[in-house]
């Protein structure tokens, strides 16, 4: 049961969320990392089986309890879908269908964990708040093995099987190295409209060196979209582009001089800030959480500690040579790393020497 032997595939239940179909039709980065796990996973033999929406799109065998998403289906009560979603996985692992599940889904799935002797991979996409950590405390043992998305993101309550960073399909993020016609460039803002994604931020920054914005995400935070930043835009200078499709991200990334990612809280990834370097484009972003491990400054970005610096760190990412910041990711963020670093730890876990 090692995934590469046809006799003995190892067969694994993936658990995914259903917020968004997988893989997400725009946003959705739990379900995007589930669904590139899953795909590169069938690629190497390994016997899948997905848990997520109906409407999913998957190569591995796909069980949809739920039609759609809670997120795109008007009137449908989220409890009672996770509830019926999440029981489906463990009731088929009780009848001895799986050698491993890997629960991309966040803490509720570890309750039920103890009720079945299959073992349960976590991978933990960060921590909503302090309230959720005592569900992961109490099963955080030898049959559950975490796994963190950076070391940033390490709970110091927890252990941890490993730490795995997400990885991207970076052939579909080419790159850009031309420069392009002046009245065309323009900066970015890529991500939820949320007061912890730095949105205002973003805005100061472009609007204090004279440089044209645009921004991307849905918004999460209506209260701060309408009193903060509607207000400024003027559909020029500063643009809102809303939720952009996942075919048109990189186009949108790779156009940009930088992406500003001036974050408010601790970011346990950052797909976006990977995804922009991929396509050559420099990232200027906050030192907190995980972008000291991604950011490597004056080689694909710049970390300027606080609004007294963005503009200086601006000016410096205008200096920066794309191709760098493309190779910078090439050999830690690309899908198959994922994908090999997950087979690892599955055949730890299986042969009982995942800690």
């Amino acid at each position: 049961m090692n995934g590469t032997d046809p006799e003995h595939p190892l067969r694994v239940a993936m658990l995914a969320p259903i917020a968004w179909s997988v893989p997400p039709r725009g946003y959705g980065p739990w379900e995007l990392v589930t669904s590139l796990l899953t795909e590169g996973l069938v690629r190497r033999g390994v016997d899948v089986t997905l848990f997520a929406t109906a409407d999913s799109q998957t190569a591995a065998r796909l069980v949809g309890v739920a039609a759609g998403s809670y997120n795109e289906t008007p009137g449908m009560d989220a409890k009672v879908w996770e509830c019926l979603h999440i029981a489906e996985v463990f009731e088929r692992a009780r009848a001895g269908e799986f050698d491993l599940i890997h629960n991309q889904f966040d803490f509720l799935p570890l309750s039920y964990s103890w009720l079945v002797d299959v073992p349960l991979v976590t991978t933990i996409h960060g921590f909503s708040s302090e309230r959720i950590v005592p569900v992961y405390e109490k099963y955080n043992d030898a049959r559950n093995h975490f796994v963190a998305i950076s070391e940033a993101d390490r709970h110091p309550k927890l252990r941890y099987a490993a730490t795995i960073h997400h990885g991207i399909p970076l052939e579909q993020f080419p790159p850009r190295f031309d420069p392009v016609r002046e009245d065309e460039r323009y900066l970015l803002f890529f991500g939820r409209i949320h007061p912890d994604k730095g949105v205002s931020e973003a805005m100061d920054l472009a609007e204090a060196c004279g440089r044209r914005l645009k921004l991307a995400g849905i918004i999460q935070d209506r209260e701060y979209h309408e009193q903060h930043i509607a207000p400024r835009l003027d559909g020029e200078r500063m643009q809102y582009l809303g939720p952009v499709a996942r075919e048109d991200r990189p186009a949108l990334l790779g156009g940009a001089d930088a992406l500003l990612h001036l974050i408010n809280f601790n970011e346990p990834f950052g797909l976006s800030v990977v995804e922009a370097m991929a396509c050559g484009t420099p990232v200027v972003a906050r030192p907190r959480g995980s972008m000291p491990e991604i950011i490597r400054p004056g080689v694909n970005g710049f970390l300027p500690a606080t609004a007294a610096d963005d503009a200086a760190a601006l000016s410096a990412a205008d200096t920066l040579d794309r191709r760098r910041v493309r190779e910078s990711v090439e050999a830690r963020f690309g899908v198959e790393r994922m994908v090999d670093e997950y087979l690892a730890l599955y055949r730890r876990v299986v042969s009982g020497t995942g800690r």
